[in-house]
């Protein structure tokens, strides 16, 4: 019983940061740029 409870919390937990994200990029096409431009600032910090 204690394993499912904990599993439910974790799941939960990934639906809601998954939720987030997608709310947060408002389009997959927004999601691409986000991930573009840091990769952009890696880039950056790496030079």
């Amino acid at each position: 019983m204690m394993k499912l409870n904990i599993y439910s919390k974790m799941m939960l937990s990934l639906l809601a940061l998954v939720g987030l994200l997608l709310t947060g990029c408002n389009t997959i096409d927004g999601m691409g740029e986000d991930i573009e431009k840091g990769g952009e600032h890696i880039q950056e910090a790496a030079e």
